[in-house]
């Protein structure tokens, strides 16, 4: 079910994976029945009254000001990923889904169609892959409309074995589904998607808790694909302007390199 108080959850996620080292204070200043940093802590630190910091955490006060959040933010020692979804959470209002705008997905279609040697597909909010183009299906099997792209990360074993870094992808995919996920607490179908996901995958359950935010970046993956083997992918994650928070996930090849040969060898019909 949906945390009736989103942001109270994320401050105490945040506090208790804080060391007192990590704020420089004293290991042994007490005996501590908690994992983390101490309410009272967190509000010295942040240079609140320690009453006003267990509402909320309690959803008692659920709209700080500005201030209050950017004190809580640097206590907190969160980047500015994390920073901007604190802030978001707390401006949170009960809205009505706005629906897809078709004509820009159907456009992103064609766009992303017309890349033969770039793999990309189109994702809803909650990563359901709404389109793929031929070579993202060849060079990821698993990826295909219908289906949503953390889960099949997550719990499809061939696309797990593609790549090097599994660990660090799968934290940074969950981290992502967390910053979308905090913001519409009443969407039925990212709760469907949670409950699934916390059922079937050790490593969802391991990292959902910690309330990792990541933002959409850019960077590169290593995958060993069966086929043409070692690949290095520069991949970008961009935001489809106009169709209520769709994206385009994209990978491609720095030109010259193995990788683009390889890549072009999975090109379909060549």
């Amino acid at each position: 079910m949906p945390s009736p108080h989103p942001l109270g959850d994320y401050l105490r996620a945040r506090r208790e994976l804080l060391r007192p080292a990590d704020v420089a204070l004293p290991e042994g200043a007490g005996i501590r029945r908690v994992p983390g940093l101490r309410r009272s802590e967190v509000a010295a630190i942040a240079g609140i009254s320690t009453e006003y910091y267990v509402k909320l955490e309690q959803g008692q006060e659920a709209h700080p000001t500005d201030q209050v959040l950017d004190s809580l933010s640097r206590a907190l020692r969160l980047d500015a990923t994390a920073n901007s979804y604190l802030h978001a959470l707390a401006r949170i209002t009960s809205k009505p889904t706005s629906p897809i705008s078709p004509p820009a997905v159907e456009r992103a279609r064609w766009l992303i169609s017309s890349w033969p040697t770039t793999a990309a597909m189109i994702l809803d909010r909650r990563f359901d892959i709404v389109a793929t183009n031929p070579l993202m299906s060849t060079l990821i099997g698993g990826y295909q409309t219908g289906r949503n792209s953390v889960a099949v990360l997550l719990l499809d074993a061939d696309v797990r074995a593609l790549h090097v870094d599994w660990n660090g992808l799968s934290a940074r995919s969950i981290a992502l589904l967390r910053s979308r996920a905090g913001l519409y607490p009443d969407d039925a179908r990212t709760q469907e998607l949670i409950t699934h996901l916390m059922r079937d995958s050790d490593r969802f359950r391991e990292l959902w808790h910690r309330y990792d935010i990541e933002g959409m970046t850019e960077g590169t993956h290593s995958m060993i694909h069966p086929v043409v083997g070692a690949l290095s992918l520069h991949y970008a994650h961009l935001p489809l302007v106009g169709a209520d928070d769709h994206s385009i996930f994209l990978y491609f090849a720095e030109p010259g390199t193995p990788t683009e040969s390889a890549l072009a060898a999975l090109v379909p019909g060549r």
